[in-house]
């Protein structure tokens, strides 16, 4: 098999490294996407999202030749999927995955698709989402044959291969960790080996297109569970009048327990979303699954009433004001430390929120973005913010507050950034 010409559908977060690494082994690739903003920064050879290392990869493959980004999909020799999965706004109590921008894609891709052509979904998804992708390549391609008729025979070849890297960390991480590749066919799985061998240098673990798919949202799942312990850790701590750093840092000295770090909520375009997939599609067995997600989702609702309780206690100290004088200073947006997504950010959920209700002065703190859109929201530095307000919020350990020195007897610190004594 042979891969010269690579198409990327999706140049957001994962898309974008994917083909930038793939141009880097000298590779050409065809890089599309719908937003003509994020095709012309490309072509300049700019990138248009923040991750560490991208923007000189991007520069040297547009300029030798190698990367272009277009709005309409061209002949490759194969095809990666990576758009958004989100949620159908329906009011369900369990989400309903959105599939739209998959299909989107699927039909776009279909009139250049040739015989002996692989496509890769990438874009993280409830099971079944690469056969229902195959099916509609089938629909709009009936002159092709495709791995659910015609198996090891079919014309065209399918797998799915979940990302699995860190923001922050991802072009490191593409090339160093192991992939999970889950063809619909032992055939479509060994083409999508040899092409991630072209700059993979991890194990590439071949199993089924479902189980590769669930693999990923098992990982996420995990994690959501793991940090919906600590979480409810927390908020019982708070009730007890317990410090939940200490208790968790002396707990974590045994040998077999590691107990993770609680927070403001659970963010991102992974942990926050990933869980509900299993349980859209299996409500009545993923009971776990579904609790740890209640909890994590509830959790910025009780940090807004924390942070409220600190503004009463603060106006019974200081009975000659009224909550118009009361500055907030909120400390961290993003959805993870030292990253600029604000994507499922808990900490915005919370300011938010907090700003509808709040007369006085609201201040956030967030080192990683220059500019920020939320009404009655003023974006400032950390000096300002220490200086300028009366109640402090911890929302995210950015670096730049890991030596952070507050003076003040009113602080919500989500995060343990402060001295054990305060919680």
């Amino acid at each position: 098999m042979s891969f010269e010409t690579i198409s990327v559908v999706g140049l957001g977060y994962i898309g974008l490294p994917t083909a930038a690494m793939f141009a880097s082994r000298k590779k050409k690739v065809i890089g599309v996407d719908v937003n003509q903003h994020a095709v012309d920064t490309i072509n300049r050879g700019e990138i248009h999202i923040v991750e560490p290392e991208l923007d000189m990869i991007v520069h040297a493959a547009v300029n030798e030749g190698y990367l272009r980004a277009v709005t309409t999909p061209e002949p490759a020799d194969a095809f990666l999927i990576a758009v958004p999965t989100p949620f159908k706004n329906n009011g369900s109590e369990i989400p309903e995955p959105d599939l739209s921008y998959i299909e989107s894609a699927a039909n776009a891709i279909a009139p250049v698709l040739k015989k002996g052509n692989l496509v890769i979904l990438e874009s993280t998804s409830p099971v079944g989402a690469t056969e229902q992708m195959a099916e509609w390549l089938a629909a709009a391609r009936p002159d092709l044959s495709f791995p659910k008729t015609h198996g090891e025979d079919s014309d065209i070849r399918v797998a799915h291969c979940p990302e699995r890297v860190l923001p922050g960390q991802v072009v490191r991480e593409l090339v160093e960790n192991d992939r999970v590749i889950g063809g619909m066919t032992p055939w479509c799985s060994t083409a999508a080996i040899e092409l991630y061998k072209t700059f993979v240098e991890g194990e590439c673990v071949t199993t089924n297109a479902r189980t590769a798919e669930m693999a990923k949202l098992t990982e996420n799942a995990c994690r959501d569970v793991q940090i919906a312990f600590a979480n409810e850790l927390s908020i019982i701590c708070d009730k007890l009048s317990i410090n939940v750093w200490e208790l968790i840092s002396l707990a974590n000295r045994h040998p077999r327990i590691n107990i993770l770090e609680p927070g403001p909520g659970v963010g991102g375009h992974c942990i926050a979303v990933d869980p509900w997939f299993i349980v859209s599609k299996t409500p009545d067995e993923a009971r776990l699954v579904k609790t740890a997600r209640t909890i994590n989702d509830e959790k910025p609702s009780w940090v807004e009433e924390k942070v409220s309780q600190t503004v009463g206690k603060y106006l019974e100290l200081n009975p000659r004001k009224s909550q118009i004088d009361v500055a907030v200073a909120f400390y961290g947006l993003a959805f993870k430390p030292d990253i600029d997504d604000l994507r499922e950010s808990p900490s915005i959920d919370i300011v938010v929120s907090f700003a509808k209700n709040h007369l006085g002065k609201i201040l956030v703190v967030e080192p990683n973005v220059s500019e920020l859109s939320i009404d009655q929201v003023t974006l400032v530095d950390m000096d300002e913010a220490i200086t300028q307000a009366d109640i402090h919020v911890l929302l995210v350990r950015h670096q730049q507050f890991e030596n952070i020195d507050i003076d003040s007897d009113f602080i919500v610190d989500t995060k343990g950034l402060l001295c054990a004594s305060r919680t």
